[in-house]
């Protein structure tokens, strides 16, 4: 019983310390947001203390600076459209790959191929597809969405294909003798079934292209066309940084992308833990 007691006051410790991470940097940004210039100290009460007046002025500046309305729908054209390729290809080849290494040891080697792309550092393909996308007439947002899906293949990939373990392969077998095809399985029965997964790889693909300055920031130069974390490099300068200007924006940023999140979440754990199944 005391072993007991002492480990729930262990995990109530780890829980409040671990809300207070989360809770210490949003706080933060979140008076920042709302501070003028003048009161940015460099003294720990009055960087934690309250604004002396509430004001929406700096998330309208920061509107006007980032031009927010085409650069907040430039960002959620490619995140969206990035997400639903992403779920539409990436779980087609997990379900191929994923049924076909149960009978043919070459997808396993195709699994393990696709897999290890994951290993791979963006930093040795930057100026290689900087050249070669241009080459294309990729140089625009169809690029950028582009080599999302090629980025986030390897890690969608497995995720499916673990995931298809919980699906038992009976289903697909009575589906095949009531003269179902193989694309008619997949779509009526299969597809369905894997809506936990679709939940997290929408979620894990969002957050990664939501957040993503690198790709679009070498793929998309010159074009005039921003997303918002391109946008928001407006507020660094070689003399400094707008604080208050940058954590508005940011503010402004984080809500649809977590609005998403809280949509997705009933899925989400579920399909993460399916999903990490050995394959």
């Amino acid at each position: 019983m005391k072993e007991r007691q002492k480990t729930n006051w262990v995990l109530t410790g780890v829980l409040i310390l671990g809300t207070l991470t989360v809770f210490f940097p949003l706080y933060m940004a979140f008076i920042i947001a709302f501070k003028q210039p003048s009161e940015m100290t460099n003294d720990v009460a009055g960087a934690l203390a309250f604004p002396a007046k509430w004001s929406l002025d700096n998330f309208r500046q920061a509107m006007e600076v980032t031009d927010f309305r085409h650069s907040l729908g430039n960002s959620l054209l490619i995140t969206l459209v990035t997400i639903a390729l992403a779920i539409l290809i990436h779980s087609i080849a997990g379900y191929v790959i994923g049924r076909g290494m149960a009978e043919k040891k070459s997808f396993r080697l195709i699994y393990l191929y696709i897999v290890s792309g994951m290993f791979v550092p963006f930093s040795i393909l930057m100026m290689p597809l900087v050249k070669q996308t241009a080459q294309m007439g990729l140089g625009n947002r169809a690029g950028v969405i582009l080599l999302y899906l090629v980025f986030y293949m390897p890690m969608n990939v497995m995720l499916y294909t673990g995931y298809l373990k919980n699906i038992p392969m009976a289903l697909e077998e009575a589906s095949d003798i009531d003269g179902a095809s193989t694309w008619k399985t997949y779509w009526k029965i299969v597809f369905p079934m894997m809506t936990p997964m679709h939940a997290t790889v929408a979620i894990l693909t969002a957050l990664g292209t939501w957040n993503d300055v690198m790709t679009p920031l070498v793929i998309m130069s010159g074009t005039g066309q921003n997303t918002l974390p391109l946008a928001q490099l407006n507020f660094q300068t070689q003399f400094g940084t707008n604080y208050n200007l940058a954590f508005a924006s940011y503010i402004l940023a984080l809500i649809p992308i977590l609005l998403f999140y809280i949509v997705c979440q009933k899925q989400i754990l579920n399909g993460v833990a399916n999903g990490a199944v050995k394959g």
